[in-house]
């Protein structure tokens, strides 16, 4: 991978709703512990993402996926030191509802079983998701997603298992955030909430630990921000937005929503304005403020020189013959 430069583009297409879309070259990006509440499926182009999950380092490479169930608690970092370079896309939980009550016989809550999954077709495909994506054609872009993740329910999925254990500890938690959620821009102390649900604090923290897989502090960070991205997406200001979700100002909000969106606030809700850009595939500096290039990796070559895209789904190995017919066929 040439160049030092860490490049992150996250958009919406409009014409697949409920899915995020990422672009990313990281190198000494940090991703804190956190949760999305979609799922998340990454492929990864080139070097190698290490990341915690479920008390375990997982390695992925080129022709492997990140695969994390929604409200699953990961980290994110480089394992090689030219860091990693990775296409993903966050479908909601009731999109992949959706496309495996369709196309699978899993029963149930759907969810992916092994957090790295070996499969460079599965890879190709979410790579012609995005392209399609890129170059506005909805069609393909619809069909290429339904493709991919039905296969990798098919062959990496099953039933859900939650992570929640409805105990008494369970529900203390469950009352705990309740109540951060309804008090976000100032949240009581651990001593006070304790407090107030009957309890200790240390009791307190171990229910909400076990249940959530945060401490209350670093959950209640991770609602602010997932909340900000909403007032973001409904064209508040960055600085507005920082101050209604509880952070102390702008460069507050700016560091944590990097440290776990991957873009800062302001680059976020600049590319969810223009969820189509025709003009040049533009990628945001992961740490910085300002618009820059793609680099080369991702930059299309000249019109001339082109190849014309065709949306089919890639060569290579091939899909098996239980997943559905490609586009083209």
């Amino acid at each position: 991978m040439a160049g030092s430069v860490e490049l992150a583009r996250h958009w919406q297409y409009a014409e697949l709703p409920g899915v995020d879309l990422l672009r990313a070259r990281y190198i000494h990006k940090t991703f804190v512990r956190h949760t999305h509440e979609n799922f998340v499926i990454a492929a990864i182009s080139e070097g190698v993402e290490v990341f915690h999950h479920r008390g375990t380092d997982q390695y992925a490479g080129p022709g492997a996926l990140a695969l994390v169930n929604p409200d699953t608690p990961h980290t994110g970092r480089a394992g090689v030191p030219e860091g990693w370079r990775y296409g993903a896309v966050y479908p909601a939980p009731d999109v992949v509802a959706a496309i495996a009550a369709e196309t699978t016989a899993i029963r149930g809550t759907p969810g992916f079983a092994a957090p790295v999954f070996d499969d460079q077709y599965s890879v190709a495909l979410v790579h012609e998701v995005l392209r399609a994506a890129e170059e506005g054609n909805a069609l393909a872009a619809d069909t290429l997603l339904r493709v991919a993740v039905t296969r990798l329910l098919r062959l990496n999925g099953g039933a859900f298992q939650e992570r929640t254990v409805h105990t008494a500890g369970w529900r203390i938690a469950a009352r705990a955030r309740a109540v951060l959620e309804e008090t976000m821009a100032e949240p009581p102390t651990l001593e006070k909430l304790a407090k107030d649900l009957g309890t200790s604090p240390f009791a307190l923290l171990r229910a909400f630990r076990d249940t959530y897989g945060l401490p209350p502090h670093a959950w209640l960070t991770h609602a602010r921000v997932r909340r900000a991205r909403r007032l973001l997406d409904a064209g508040t200001a960055p600085a507005d937005a920082a101050v209604a979700v509880g952070f102390t100002d702008q460069p507050h909000l700016n560091r944590h929503f990097t440290r776990i969106v991957g873009v800062p606030p302001g680059a976020y809700q600049r590319e969810r304005k223009n969820v189509q850009d025709p003009s040049g595939y533009l990628l945001l500096p992961s740490d910085e403020w300002q618009n820059r290039q793609l680099s080369q990796t991702y930059v299309p070559t000249t019109a001339a020189s082109r190849t014309p895209p065709s949306y089919e789904t890639p060569s290579g190995s091939g899909s098996p013959s239980d997943c559905p017919a490609s586009p083209s066929e």
